[in-house]
């Protein structure tokens, strides 16, 4: 029965961290809005490394984030709780490939698979978390300054690389939950085969209250008993 959860949970988390590692790298993570502007001529778009700019004709140019100090608080947290999602993801997919069933790694032990496969699930699940976190933080801060009137800045909308990222981060979560679980379906199998041997113990017959021991026959004394024309 746990091979029907580890298996669509270790890919359910390979899958999902491969979407972020997709999603970390992905320029469109806020894109300018185009509300309240009849003729748009450029199209704005940042991720968290960079800002690119295309214009009507489709050329379009990036520029790195000159100073890394320099960026907002929000943002660079975003960038190591997706580097954190994406070794988390890793590690985890290490853990999972040696905690299926179908590998060789501790064939015999089925407790020690399902405690590596419990630990990979559980890097899955850290990382989803992670994931979610950073791509929510972000999104909350677009719609914060989208809905702001004061802000005197360009304002942007929530990018397509954020709804990647909030399915593998989902992914991931499910995943992990899945290879989780499985561990207890493992850890009952294991139980069952094991037998305690307890080796018989002696029994002694109890002899009957009622029984009287009967003398121990001895020849000698036995023939003294008869006389000599007992055997004529």
């Amino acid at each position: 029965m746990s091979i029907f959860l580890e298996t669509p949970g270790f890919f359910f988390g390979v899958i999902g961290s491969a979407l972020l590692g997709i999603t970390l790298f992905n320029a469109n993570w806020r894109v300018s809005t185009v509300d309240g502007n009849v003729i748009t001529t450029s199209t704005l778009f940042e991720n968290l490394w960079q800002n690119c700019a295309t214009d009507s004709t489709g050329v379009y140019n990036c520029r790195d984030f000159p100073s890394m100090l320099a960026l907002s608080g929000y943002l660079q947290a975003c960038r190591a709780l997706m580097i954190t999602a994406l070794l988390l993801g890793f590690f985890g997919t290490l853990c999972g490939m040696l905690g299926l069933q179908c590998t060789k790694v501790a064939e015999g032990n089925a407790l020690l698979k399902g405690k590596i496969t419990t630990a990979g699930g559980g890097l899955f699940i850290f990382g989803g978390l992670c994931a979610g976190v950073a791509i929510s933080w972000y999104a909350f801060n677009i719609t914060k300054e989208f809905f702001d009137p004061l802000y005197p800045g360009t304002k942007y909308e929530i990018g397509p690389a954020l709804y990647l990222g909030w399915a593998g981060s989902l992914l991931d979560v499910v995943g992990g939950s899945f290879m989780t679980c499985s561990y207890r379906t493992q850890a009952a199998n294991a139980k069952s085969y094991n037998y305690k041997y307890q080796a018989p113990k002696a029994s002694t017959a109890a002899v009957p209250a009622t029984q009287v021991a009967l003398p121990r026959y001895d020849s000698n004394t036995s023939i003294c008993k008869y006389g000599k024309n007992a055997y004529v």
